[in-house]
Protein backbone atom coordinates (compact mmCIF):
# COMPACT_ATOMS: atom_id res chain seq x y z
CA UNK A 1 0.00 0.00 0.00
CA UNK A 2 2.83 2.46 0.69
CA UNK A 3 4.25 1.88 -2.83
CA UNK A 4 0.93 3.02 -4.25
CA UNK A 5 1.19 6.31 -2.34
CA UNK A 6 4.69 6.91 -3.71
CA UNK A 7 3.56 6.22 -7.26
CA UNK A 8 0.52 8.51 -6.93
CA UNK A 9 2.69 11.25 -5.41
CA UNK A 10 5.31 10.92 -8.17
CA UNK A 11 2.68 10.97 -10.93
CA UNK A 12 0.92 13.98 -9.36
CA UNK A 13 4.18 15.93 -9.09
CA UNK A 14 5.08 14.97 -12.66
CA UNK A 15 1.74 16.28 -13.93
CA UNK A 16 2.19 19.54 -12.00
CA UNK A 17 5.73 19.97 -13.39
CA UNK A 18 4.60 19.26 -16.95
CA UNK A 19 1.69 21.70 -16.67
CA UNK A 20 3.99 24.38 -15.24
CA UNK A 21 6.50 23.88 -18.05
CA UNK A 22 3.67 24.12 -20.57
CA UNK A 23 2.49 27.41 -19.06
CA UNK A 24 5.99 28.88 -19.14
CA UNK A 25 6.49 27.76 -22.75
CA UNK A 26 3.11 29.22 -23.71
CA UNK A 27 3.86 32.54 -22.03
CA UNK A 28 7.22 32.68 -23.84
CA UNK A 29 5.55 31.90 -27.16
CA UNK A 30 3.04 34.72 -26.65
CA UNK A 31 5.48 37.37 -25.44
CA UNK A 32 8.84 36.78 -27.10
CA UNK A 33 8.09 38.81 -30.24
CA UNK A 34 6.81 41.76 -28.18
CA UNK A 35 9.85 41.60 -25.91
CA UNK A 36 12.19 41.55 -28.92
CA UNK A 37 10.32 44.49 -30.51
CA UNK A 38 10.57 46.46 -27.26
CA UNK A 39 14.34 45.88 -27.22
CA UNK A 40 14.62 47.02 -30.86
CA UNK A 41 12.60 50.14 -30.00
CA UNK A 42 14.88 50.87 -27.03
CA UNK A 43 17.93 50.50 -29.27
CA UNK A 44 16.42 52.83 -31.91
CA UNK A 45 15.47 55.41 -29.27
CA UNK A 46 18.92 55.07 -27.67
CA UNK A 47 20.67 55.69 -30.97
CA UNK A 48 18.52 58.79 -31.53
CA UNK A 49 19.29 60.04 -28.00
CA UNK A 50 23.02 59.46 -28.41
CA UNK A 51 23.47 60.95 -31.85
CA UNK A 52 20.72 63.59 -31.68
CA UNK A 53 19.06 62.50 -34.90
CA UNK A 54 16.00 60.52 -35.81
CA UNK A 55 15.58 58.05 -38.66
CA UNK A 56 19.01 56.50 -38.23
CA UNK A 57 20.16 53.36 -40.00
CA UNK A 58 22.67 51.05 -38.51
CA UNK A 59 24.47 47.86 -39.39
CA UNK A 60 24.99 45.32 -36.70
CA UNK A 61 27.91 42.98 -36.05
CA UNK A 62 28.66 40.45 -33.38
CA UNK A 63 32.03 40.75 -31.63
CA UNK A 64 33.23 37.71 -33.59
CA UNK A 65 32.23 39.28 -36.92
CA UNK A 66 34.20 42.39 -35.91
CA UNK A 67 37.29 40.33 -35.13
CA UNK A 68 36.99 40.72 -31.36
CA UNK A 69 37.34 38.14 -28.62
CA UNK A 70 37.94 38.17 -24.89
CA UNK A 71 35.64 41.07 -24.06
CA UNK A 72 33.41 40.58 -21.05
CA UNK A 73 30.69 43.17 -21.72
CA UNK A 74 30.64 43.81 -25.49
CA UNK A 75 27.51 42.26 -27.04
CA UNK A 76 26.85 44.01 -30.38
CA UNK A 77 28.63 46.59 -32.52
CA UNK A 78 26.82 49.12 -34.72
CA UNK A 79 27.93 51.46 -37.49
CA UNK A 80 25.40 54.31 -37.50
CA UNK A 81 24.40 56.38 -40.55
CA UNK A 82 21.68 58.89 -41.29
CA UNK A 83 19.08 58.61 -44.07
CA UNK A 84 21.48 59.97 -46.68
CA UNK A 85 24.03 57.27 -45.72
CA UNK A 86 26.33 59.83 -44.10
CA UNK A 87 28.36 58.37 -41.24
CA UNK A 88 27.08 59.46 -37.83
CA UNK A 89 29.10 57.38 -35.38
CA UNK A 90 29.73 54.01 -33.81
CA UNK A 91 27.80 52.36 -31.03
CA UNK A 92 28.39 49.28 -28.95
CA UNK A 93 25.74 47.52 -26.92
CA UNK A 94 27.14 46.19 -23.67
CA UNK A 95 25.62 43.97 -21.02
CA UNK A 96 26.85 43.18 -17.54
CA UNK A 97 25.78 42.42 -14.01
CA UNK A 98 26.95 42.63 -10.45
CA UNK A 99 25.44 41.77 -7.06
CA UNK A 100 22.98 44.66 -7.49
CA UNK A 101 21.51 43.50 -10.81
CA UNK A 102 21.87 43.61 -14.58
CA UNK A 103 22.46 46.58 -16.83
CA UNK A 104 22.67 46.93 -20.60
CA UNK A 105 23.87 50.07 -22.33
CA UNK A 106 24.48 51.47 -25.78
CA UNK A 107 27.78 53.35 -25.77
CA UNK A 108 28.00 55.93 -28.55
CA UNK A 109 31.32 57.01 -30.06
CA UNK A 110 32.51 59.39 -32.73
CA UNK A 111 34.70 58.52 -35.72
CA UNK A 112 37.84 58.47 -33.54
CA UNK A 113 36.21 56.11 -31.02
CA UNK A 114 35.86 58.77 -28.36
CA UNK A 115 32.92 58.37 -25.96
CA UNK A 116 30.01 60.63 -26.92
CA UNK A 117 27.06 59.52 -24.84
CA UNK A 118 25.32 56.43 -23.57
CA UNK A 119 21.78 55.16 -23.45
CA UNK A 120 20.35 52.68 -20.98
CA UNK A 121 18.60 49.68 -22.55
CA UNK A 122 18.06 47.69 -19.32
CA UNK A 123 18.70 48.86 -15.77
CA UNK A 124 17.81 46.33 -13.11
CA UNK A 125 20.25 47.72 -10.55
CA UNK A 126 18.97 48.02 -6.99
CA UNK A 127 19.85 51.73 -6.97
CA UNK A 128 18.82 52.29 -10.60
CA UNK A 129 17.50 55.84 -10.27
CA UNK A 130 20.49 56.92 -8.18
CA UNK A 131 22.83 55.50 -10.81
CA UNK A 132 21.05 57.32 -13.62
CA UNK A 133 20.61 60.64 -11.80
CA UNK A 134 24.05 60.85 -10.19
CA UNK A 135 26.33 59.10 -12.68
CA UNK A 136 24.84 58.42 -16.12
CA UNK A 137 23.07 61.77 -16.63
CA UNK A 138 26.21 63.77 -15.66
CA UNK A 139 28.27 61.65 -18.09
CA UNK A 140 25.78 62.36 -20.85
CA UNK A 141 25.59 66.11 -20.26
CA UNK A 142 29.38 66.44 -20.01
CA UNK A 143 29.48 67.47 -16.35
CA UNK A 144 30.56 64.03 -15.08
CA UNK A 145 33.88 62.23 -15.04
CA UNK A 146 33.89 58.57 -16.07
CA UNK A 147 36.35 57.73 -13.27
CA UNK A 148 34.40 59.47 -10.47
CA UNK A 149 32.15 56.59 -9.39
CA UNK A 150 31.17 58.06 -5.99
CA UNK A 151 27.51 58.67 -6.67
CA UNK A 152 25.47 56.70 -4.14
CA UNK A 153 25.41 53.69 -6.47
CA UNK A 154 29.14 53.00 -6.58
CA UNK A 155 29.00 49.38 -7.70
CA UNK A 156 26.62 50.24 -10.53
CA UNK A 157 28.81 53.19 -11.53
CA UNK A 158 31.91 50.97 -11.54
CA UNK A 159 30.08 48.51 -13.80
CA UNK A 160 29.02 51.31 -16.18
CA UNK A 161 32.56 52.74 -16.18
CA UNK A 162 34.04 49.33 -16.98
CA UNK A 163 31.48 48.78 -19.75
CA UNK A 164 32.21 52.19 -21.35
CA UNK A 165 35.97 51.67 -21.11
CA UNK A 166 35.74 48.19 -22.61
CA UNK A 167 33.45 49.43 -25.41
CA UNK A 168 35.83 52.24 -26.41
CA UNK A 169 38.78 49.83 -26.34
CA UNK A 170 36.87 47.28 -28.44
CA UNK A 171 35.78 49.98 -30.90
CA UNK A 172 39.39 50.93 -31.59
CA UNK A 173 40.33 47.30 -32.27
CA UNK A 174 37.25 46.21 -34.21
CA UNK A 175 37.08 45.54 -37.92
CA UNK A 176 34.15 47.77 -38.81
CA UNK A 177 34.08 47.31 -42.58
CA UNK A 178 32.45 49.76 -45.00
Amino acid sequence: MSKKKYVITAVTLGIIAAASAGLVAGANLLTRDKIRQNEIDKINNGMSDIFGKTQLKYTEKSPEEAGLSGYKYVATLYTVKDNSDAFVGYAIKTSGSNIYGKISLIVGMNSTYQFVKLSVVVNEQTYASTLVDNYINPLNDGSGNIDNVSCGATYGAKLVRDMVNEATDAASKATWGA
